[in-house]
């Protein structure tokens, strides 16, 4: 079964090569099959899922569902509200709201509707926005991190030009896994929307302690210029329920709903929505996750600070490490032994990215390294 997996990998990277894309994305934006199976043994470490699954209630609310998937969304009574709850969790309204199968749709969906000038952001940063704009002929400008692998945000702002459409931020950010602090990025949103659109990724917000968990989606109400994307992908344990919505502006909304989101609720399942109706109420279960993970997290970074690697404090459910002189294929090399991850080549060295698993599975990983 290795063996055949192994196959299957060396077929698709070749494959992969003719395309011009690399098996070794840290954000998995070309979408290739990652997960070989459970059975054959593998520690699936490379895609920031959530190992403790949906909440309770949600796997609850999705049997209860069952019988009503025949339907079309706006046909079931019960998710009716479901923009309103959504709303109202965050304390906007509906129509500041637009609903995506994951925020990786509405990442796409921004970079079309930005496409006419440049967009700046973050280098090395989530790949489905600025690979989108450049796959189109957008012109990205990109800003290298700090040495701490933070967002450079003076020299973000200085990168902002007359031809400039859109900033984009990852906060917590991926893959570097570093953070800002609230007001920190409160107020460069601010600064920066006097010039131009800044768009603020929070799909890992929820692994932040308070006050930095407190989502920038307030400022949208009176500001057309700040958008805030969400997920229910990583606390919620919902990345293979495909559930993201984008924050802004009701006059922004609006354009967009008559552009590239056109519809784009009707792409999201009933069973989907209403687990994210259930999960958005389960604090215990969002606990219980972010609890785990902190103290897997933990372990780990403090044993491999053990082993001399250099890694600067996750704020997420992955940890970022340079990989000391490896001369070889990271990624295939810890494939061969059964654990699943990213690594990648930067200006500065080669780099893993690992997810957090559970705390067995990252003793596992730690044992192996």
């Amino acid at each position: 079964m290795n063996t055949s997996r192994r196959q299957w990998l060396k077929q698709s990277s070749i494959a992969a090569l003719g395309l011009g894309i690399s098996l070794r994305s840290l954000g998995n934006e070309e979408g290739l099959v990652r997960n070989f199976g459970q059975p054959a043994g593998l520690i699936n470490l490379g895609s920031n899922e959530n190992p403790y699954g949906v909440s309770p209630k949600a796997a609850a609310m999705i049997k209860d569902l069952m019988g009503e998937a025949n339907r079309y969304q706006y046909n079931v009574a019960s998710l009716r509200s479901f923009k309103k709850e959504l709303a109202d969790h965050y304390g906007i309204s509906q129509d500041q709201l637009l609903i995506t199968p994951g925020s990786g749709d509405g990442l796409a969906h921004l970079a079309r509707y930005y496409s006419n000038e440049n967009i700046v952001t973050a280098d090395p940063t989530f790949g489905i926005l600025p690979g989108t704009a450049e796959s189109i002929g957008s012109k990205v400008i990109k800003v290298p991190l700090t040495t701490d692998k933070v967002h450079d945000l003076n020299a973000l702002m200085a990168a902002i030009n007359n031809e400039t459409s859109l900033v984009y931020i990852c906060n917590p950010a991926n893959p570097s896994a570093t953070m800002l602090k609230h007001d920190v990025i409160k107020n460069f949103c601010e600064e920066v929307a006097k010039k131009t659109a800044v768009l603020v990724d929070e799909a890992y917000i929820d692994y932040l302690d308070a006050p930095d968990n407190k989502s920038l989606a307030y400022l949208t109400a009176s500001n057309p210029n700040i958008i805030v994307i969400r997920t229910f992908s990583k606390i919620h344990a919902m990345a293979g329920l495909r559930i993201g919505f984008t924050i802004a502006h009701p006059s922004l909304i609006k354009k967009l709903s008559d552009s590239f989101y056109m519809r784009s609720q009707f792409g999201c399942s009933v069973l989907s929505m209403g687990a994210a109706m259930a999960s958005l109420k389960d604090w215990d279960h969002q606990k219980m996750s972010k609890e785990k993970n902190d103290a897997a997290r933990d372990y780990t970074f403090n044993e491999l600070k053990k082993m001399n690697y250099l890694i600067y404090p996750s704020y997420t459910n992955f940890l970022f490490f340079k990989l000391n002189n490896y001369s070889g294929d990271f990624t295939d090399d810890m494939l061969k032994k059964n654990f699943l991850l990213r690594s990648a080549d930067y200006a500065d060295g080669k780099w893993c990215r690992v997810s957090v698993g559970t705390m067995d599975e990252m003793k596992q990983f730690v044992a192996e390294m």
